[in-house]
């Protein structure tokens, strides 16, 4: 059996799911919660709860795509008091009150779409995501993704706890996955979560960083996949091996292996999922 863990957020994070579902029998989602803008944003301030949208979007690439709950899960209201809002994100809400636990609430989710595996939010609490850049100090992921080059970021509170499901995961699986994705607002406020932080570190598993096909608008500008490979670095996470498309992004001189594949998308912005999961397919057991 294939045990795989994901980590990361946005679009990014959904592609990778959707990859897994070709090669793992087994699949967790571990989902950054810092995300303060949009609807998320709006259920944060008025409940009190982790930002829903990016596990929403993890649960429905994880349900069977025919299924009419998960394309309702999708559907946005455009009208009245709920414009904006989608209706999984209030259906998360809703079962987090219900429950008075987020995680029990995303597993009620997921049975209600019949999905396959897991997902698990980084975090049990709400974070906010703050980081150094050109800018100066900035705090909540809106304001992080228009701040410009960013150096460092962090999460507050900084002891914020996590799910013990989540930390087992990365602790029994073969192979963890980041990425792709925004490396300073969606990957790297997934992994650094303490107990998420240091169960990378422990596993065994083989660690894969999934480097994104085109830089991210301000935040990547002008990095190259070395660059990526440093920011990690800087914040402590290490990876064993990066899975970069060399013809989409300079792969530059990384201090770790990397294995260079075409896996971008028709529309050369994004990861096409069956050449990703053939990619890390192949990937499993490989040593440089």
């Amino acid at each position: 059996m294939t045990k795989v863990v994901a980590l990361g957020g946005g679009t990014g994070l959904a592609v990778t799911l959707t990859a897994l579902r070709r090669y793992a029998d087994d699949i967790t989602a571990i989902v950054s919660v810092a995300d303060d803008g949009g609807s998320s944003g709006r259920l944060r301030t008025a409940l009190g709860i982790p930002a829903p949208g990016d596990l929403r979007r993890c649960l429905v690439a994880l349900a069977d795509p025919s299924s009419v709950w998960a394309q309702t899960f999708e559907h946005r209201f455009t009208d009245g008091d709920l414009d904006g809002h989608p209706l999984g994100n209030l259906v998360i809400a809703g079962l987090a009150a219900a429950t008075g636990d987020f995680a029990a609430a995303l597993e009620e989710a997921g049975r209600m779409l019949g999905i396959v595996g897991r997902v698990l939010p980084a975090t049990t609490e709400p974070v906010v995501l703050v980081a150094e850049a050109d800018s100066g100090s900035v705090a909540g992921e809106v304001a992080v993704a228009g701040a410009g080059r960013i150096s460092a970021v962090g999460l507050v509170p900084r002891d914020v706890h996590s799910p013990p499901a989540a930390i087992d995961a990365i602790l029994t699986a073969d192979q963890v996955v980041l990425g792709p994705g925004s490396l300073f607002t969606s990957i790297l406020p997934a992994c650094l979560p303490p107990a998420v932080h240091a169960a990378l570190a422990a596993t065994t598993a083989q660690r894969v960083y999934v480097c994104n096909v085109v830089a991210v608008e301000r935040e990547t500008h002008g990095y190259d996949v070395a660059a990526h490979v440093n920011a990690l670095r800087a914040h402590r996470v290490d990876v064993d091996v990066v899975l970069a498309d060399e013809d989409c992004l300079p792969v530059g001189e990384p201090v770790v292996p990397v294995v260079t594949r075409s896996v971008a998308a028709a529309d050369g912005v994004s990861h096409d999922p069956e050449r990703l999961a053939r990619a890390l397919s192949d990937l499993l057991g490989w040593q440089a």
